[in-house]
Parts: structure tokens; sequence; C-alpha cells
């Protein structure tokens, strides 16, 4: 076995089922969670004054872990049969999902080395977020949410689709009905397009109210409907879920307990 077969398999502990890889994957995990609180707690002034310097370092390591670990999954990537060109695997690697991911969880870093001192460049550090959806590498029950978006996307387009186009209709009506009475607080559309959300979401924060009896009419027919509207994403994804657990357990039961080779 060469070097690099035995690389992909600590990186790839679902392929190889490795002890070493199990414990590689658990060490990417806790450290992606403590990334993930680290972000969180940099916004805390009193905390970032005091430990800023802890904060700084453990940057600069978590940044050199995953550098190491993307560059090696670059290098590896060829061991598996789809990626298995060279040149085309690779660039197909960095351009998938988990690429891309990979590449702009460390790229603030690295951007503050730049000779320029442009503030949009600043919003690169939104990216360090996605070290959260890095972890989806290492746990199935969110590769099997995102299974499920992918196959329902087409379903759930078409849901989204519907609440925008029931939004515009809502907030027209809505905007000609309260604002003659209230120009000030209902004054355009895309104004009134706040109360929408607000009241399909059944949040109602408040600060937009109707106060005319065809507003008040209006504005509880839109509550109900609001909340079965936003419902069926719930329903579709749920469904989804149980689709694939059930196909999972399905293909389970049709292959060998004790070689794993189907019947």
């Amino acid at each position: 076995m060469s070097f690099r077969k035995r690389v992909f398999e600590q990186l790839e502990p679902a392929v190889s089922g490795l002890r070493s890889a199990r414990i590689i994957e658990y060490f990417f995990i806790g450290l992606i969670i403590c990334n993930i609180a680290a972000i969180q707690l940099e916004t805390v002034p009193r905390f970032y004054e005091r430990y800023q310097r802890f904060f700084d370092n453990f940057e600069i390591f978590s940044v050199v872990i995953f550098s190491i670990e993307y560059v090696l999954r670059i290098w590896t990537i060829t061991e598996m049969l789809r990626y298995k060109n060279p040149m085309k695997g690779r660039f197909r690697y960095i351009m998938s999902r988990s690429g891309l991911i990979d590449l702009f969880s460390i790229l603030p870093f690295y951007l503050n080395f730049l000779p320029i001192d442009l503030r949009w460049l600043r919003i690169f550090r939104l990216f360090r977020l996605l070290r959260m959806l890095k972890i989806a590498r290492y746990l199935s029950a969110l590769n099997l949410i995102f299974a499920v978006i992918k196959d329902r996307r087409e379903q759930l387009m078409v849901v989204i689709m519907f609440i925008f186009f029931l939004l515009v209709i809502i907030a027209t009506v809505m905007f000609y009905v309260e604002g003659p009475a209230q120009p000030e607080v209902f004054s355009s559309i895309p104004a009134t397009m706040w109360w929408g959300i607000a009241t399909l979401t059944t949040v109602g924060y408040g600060d937009m109210v109707p106060i005319t009896a065809l507003g008040k009419f209006l504005a509880g027919i839109i509550a109900i409907i609001g909340v079965g509207m936003y419902a069926l994403p719930a329903g579709i994804l749920s469904a989804g879920i149980s689709d694939h657990l059930n196909s999972h357990r399905t293909n389970k039961e049709k292959r060998c307990p004790h070689c794993g080779k189907d019947l």
C-alpha cells in the first residue's frame, strides 16, 4: 500500500474503518466546535480584551491544521475512483461543495496578509463560519440533511417561490388598505413586506399594526394562512428524511450481516 493511500484512509474513516482514522475524525470535530465557540466569544469585549493573545494563537493553530488537512485531501483525493484523474480529479474536488467549504474556511486568515487595505475584504472573515459546515463531513446526520435538501430541492423551490408570491400579494393589498390610514408606517410596498413576513411567520413584532377594520380582518386571515404555509417546507423535509431512513434500512437488510455483501 502506498503512503498516499495510507494518508487517504486516515482522512476517510468511513472508507477505511480504522480506529486511528476515527480518532482523527473526533479531533477535527472537537477543533471545529472549539472554533465555533471562539468565534462567538471573540464578540464579547471583556473576553476578547482579556484573552486576545489566546484567541489569536488559537486562530493560527486552527488555520495551520485546517490548511494541512486541505492540502492532504487534495493530494490524496485521487485514491477515490471519481477523482482518479490527477489534474481533472483534483480540480473537481477543489470546486466541489466540500472543497470550497474547506478553502473558504481558511481564506480569511490568508487575506490578512494581502498588501492592500480595502475594508470590504473584511467581509471574508464571515467565511470562518463555514467551519461549522466542515463538521458535516464527519457527522452522518448532517450529511443526511444535505442529501434530503438536494433530493427535494425542486419541491422546496416551488414552496419558497409560492411563499414569495404570496408575500408580494399580501404586502400590496395591505399597503392599499392601511396606507391611507397610516402613511408613515405602511409607507410603501417594500416596507409593508416586513409586516407581511412578521405576520406570515406568526412572529408579530408589533412595530407595524393595522388599525382599520378591514386591515385587522385581513391580518387575521393572513396569520392563519401563514401557520400552514410555513409548515410545508418542514413537511417536505420530514418526508424526505423518512424516505432516506427507510431506504437505508432496506439496503441494510439486503446485506449479509456477517460479510456485508449483497444477498
